[in-house]
């Protein structure tokens, strides 16, 4: 038999070699085969079946190792995407606090201004107030002063 040939053609060859071979009269389900013929394709199946089998199980052991090759990827892809969408969700966080952060910061400033301002105007009015207050007393000073002036001169001053 031929060395090059794989384990399944050899079973395919014995399959042949049994299905075409002639009936025994009156033998129902008999049939003569070459007994030297199919003990050597027989020897040749199990010579090559450990090499097939340990081809097959390098093969699954490839095919297994590649799957967990790519498991590994993915699940390292997929924790890369979680962080990435973690920090997102994070700095949208960050930028949603300092919005709210600074609009209460512009909140308190406008409302701070609103009573610095309202303070300053009643300073300045009670300052006004008072200088209106104290200008008028000094008026009226002025105008006792100049009327004990006008007495004690005896009338000699013009009056304005």
């Amino acid at each position: 038999m031929n060395e090059n040939e794989g384990v399944l053609e050899l079973i395919e060859l014995l399959y042949s070699m049994i299905s075409e071979a002639w009936g025994v009269p009156l033998g129902n389900d008999r049939c003569l085969v070459d007994r030297e013929k199919a003990l050597d394709l027989i020897e040749e199946i199990k010579a090559q079946l450990p090499a097939e089998m340990a081809e097959s199980k390098r093969l699954v052991s490839a095919r297994d190792e590649f799957i967990r090759s790519a498991k590994k990827e993915a699940e390292s892809v997929r924790k890369m995407a979680e962080e990435r969408a973690r920090k997102l969700v994070d700095e949208q966080e960050i930028v949603r606090a300092a919005k709210a952060k600074s609009e209460e910061i512009l909140a308190t400033a406008e409302s701070k201004s609103r009573e610095i301002r309202r303070a300053a105007n009643e300073y300045l009015d009670e300052s006004l107030a008072g200088a209106e207050q104290s200008m008028a007393q000094s008026l009226e000073i002025i105008r006792q002063c100049r009327a004990r002036f006008r007495s004690a001169a005896g009338g000699q001053t013009k009056k304005e």
